[in-house]
């Protein structure tokens, strides 16, 4: 079990030690997809969802969850975020959502960007369940992400 970062001799979980890393400059991207009927896509173009604009909300929560993330993923560290962002593009399936995070540190900053993509998508299944309780979240995945020992990686469909 020694071959494991998050595993000690005898088995039980921990948090990797980092601070023999190099602070460097780290990025990801990740993205996600909520599926919705059509007549849902239009009420929320025409700004017609019972509890206001499911988009801001969606973008506001997703920053908001990225900045907590290390309590909610039990081994992550707690990051100083020096940059999140929440994108939203309305499709004709659905929305697809694109959360942005960057930070200075030791460990990188896949998982802000996951979180904050992935309460961005649960927000907006909150804001419009009145209207449509058949919505998929799907597709939930690193794009990409700089930076750190292991290098850049890059999604090959993204590419």
């Amino acid at each position: 079990m020694n071959d494991l970062t998050h595993v000690d001799a005898e088995g039980r979980l921990r948090m990797v030690d980092v601070s023999a890393k190099p602070v460097t400059e780290r990025r990801a991207v990740a993205r996600g997809i909520v599926r919705m009927r059509p007549e849902t896509l239009r009420a929320i173009r025409e700004r017609r969802t019972p509890k206001g604009d499911p988009l801001e909300a969606a973008r506001l929560a997703g920053i908001l969850a990225a900045k907590r993330t290390a309590e909610l993923i039990p081994l992550c560290h707690p990051l100083p975020l020096t940059h999140v962002d929440v994108e939203v593009e309305l499709t004709e399936e659905g929305i697809t959502l694109t959360a942005s995070a960057a930070t200075t540190a030791q460990t990188g900053v896949e998982m802000e960007a996951l979180v904050a993509v992935s309460i961005a998508a649960l927000t907006l299944y909150d804001m419009c369940k009145a209207i449509d309780r058949e919505m998929t979240i799907t597709d939930i995945r690193l794009e990409r992400k700089t930076g750190g020992r292991s290098g850049d990686y890059v999604r090959e469909e993204s590419r």
